[in-house]
């Protein structure tokens, strides 16, 4: 049997973790420098905030019903994350981390008896010990898992929070309310091409007529959607990934920037960032690629999207080489298009090796002083907690600089924002 937890709103119920003065109100989650709305409270969607909108647009709407807007603050949200995770991992070892959000459980081998009330345990101890609303979804594939979760936040009076399939007749009701594009796996594309074949729910696409247009159009990955939906599970767990295969930094600016010592302040802001990464999974990157954007919608210009890479001849996780390398870069760029206004700019680390794997070069090697200055600034800025050790080319006081209006504080993550709570 597997289950998928997913927390409901989840940046939005994040808000309100730590202000609950906001519970029953609507609030949105607005994305970087406060564009667009990417999580919203029940109440929010009641009173016709669209999700995606621009901030802009919903201003009149935001002021007549009374909304809260909040700038993103993943610090806050990403520690919440790993607590919920921490205590899905003590109901059962096997925990696939989806989003961060999501997570499928593999309760086999786990003795359970009755999934209702197992799954309303791990609902009750994640609100309690956390305060993040979830559903659960129960059932003996993924699909179908991801399926009855569905069902769960869409009738939460009828179901607690809480749906199981677990027997033909629930996964034949299941199937046959579930509209096409409702599928796990099934996107907008394929499901327009599927309801021209009159495949308008989950149950028509399993009907054995339309197995050789699933071949045609969706191959393997077409056909395990259809076992999964039909009960047969081929789906399993995906395993961890040790480390990432690239590691990318990449922010739109709150301004267009066509000013070289402002892009430049960025783009090494960005490769510092994408070292830390690099160092945190002990690994170390051949190749550095720089890019920068331009608003398509405010100039008209022959080329929107700009980029370049520099293969060093030794692979490193300095900061220093990797921002040098990078500005490098960036002035290779920035030659002939100064008179363009830029509006996001980005910085990518490729071809990995594993630092104790790397291969030293016999005559061209980085200065072995880079890795003990490493180790020593990543140590200054574990034990402050913010990042205080920074390249002179980088601006001291802003790390995005971006717009965030709304941001709340980091209440797990940075001591001094630490709620204070006065005692009579």
């Amino acid at each position: 049997m597997y289950a998928l937890v997913d927390c409901n709103n989840f940046y939005a119920s994040c808000e309100r973790v730590f202000q609950p003065e906001y519970n029953g109100r609507p609030i949105a989650v607005l994305s970087n420098n406060d564009g667009c709305v990417i999580s919203r409270s029940y109440e929010a969607k009641a009173v016709g905030v669209p999700m995606g909108a621009p901030a802009f647009r919903i201003k009149e709407l935001v002021k007549e019903q009374d909304v809260t807007l909040f700038s993103s603050n993943y610090a806050l949200y990403g520690d919440l994350s790993n607590r919920v995770m921490g205590i899905l991992a003590q109901f059962t070892p096997h925990v696939e981390i989806y989003s961060i959000d999501e997570a499928f459980l593999d309760l086999e081998g786990i003795s359970v008896t009755n999934y209702s009330q197992y799954g309303a345990l791990i609902k009750e101890r994640i609100q309690k010990w956390v305060g993040i609303p979830v559903c659960i979804g129960f059932a003996e594939t993924k699909v179908l898992a991801k399926l009855a979760n569905k069902i769960a936040k869409k009738f939460p009076e009828r179901t607690a929070g809480v749906y199981v399939i677990d027997t033909d007749q629930k996964r034949y009701k299941a199937l046959k309310w579930a509209a096409i594009e409702e599928v796990w796996g099934i996107g907008h594309r394929t499901a327009q091409k599927a309801r021209l074949r009159k495949i308008n729910t989950a149950l028509d696409f399993i009907q054995p007529q339309h197995e050789s247009w699933i071949k045609k159009e969706l191959g393997v990955v077409g056909m395990r959607l259809k076992y999964e939906l039909e009960g047969k599970s081929v789906l399993d767990l995906e395993p961890e990934m040790e480390q990432k295969k690239s590691i990318s930094i990449s922010r739109s600016f709150p301004i267009q920037i066509a000013d070289y010592d402002l892009l430049r302040e960025r783009v090494a802001t960005f490769a510092a960032v994408c070292a830390e990464k690099l160092r945190k999974q002990n690994s170390c990157c051949h190749t550095i690629m720089v890019f920068l954007v331009v608003d398509k919608h405010r100039i008209i210009t022959s080329k929107y999207y700009f980029n370049s890479a520099l293969t060093l001849p030794y692979a490193t996780n300095s900061t220093l080489t990797i921002a040098d390398a990078a500005v490098t870069i960036l002035k290779r760029l920035h030659q002939g298009n100064a008179h363009l206004k830029f509006k996001k700019a980005g910085v990518v680390l490729t071809e990995l090796v594993d630092e104790d794997a790397k291969q030293w070069q016999l005559f061209e090697e980085e200065n072995p002083k880079h890795q003990a200055l490493m180790k020593a600034m990543d140590a200054i800025n574990t034990k402050i907690g913010t990042t205080k050790v920074k390249l002179a080319s980088q601006d001291l006081g802003l790390t995005w600089n971006m717009n965030q209006n709304h941001l709340s504080s980091k209440y797990t993550t940075n001591f001094k924002e630490i709620l204070q709570i006065n005692c009579l």
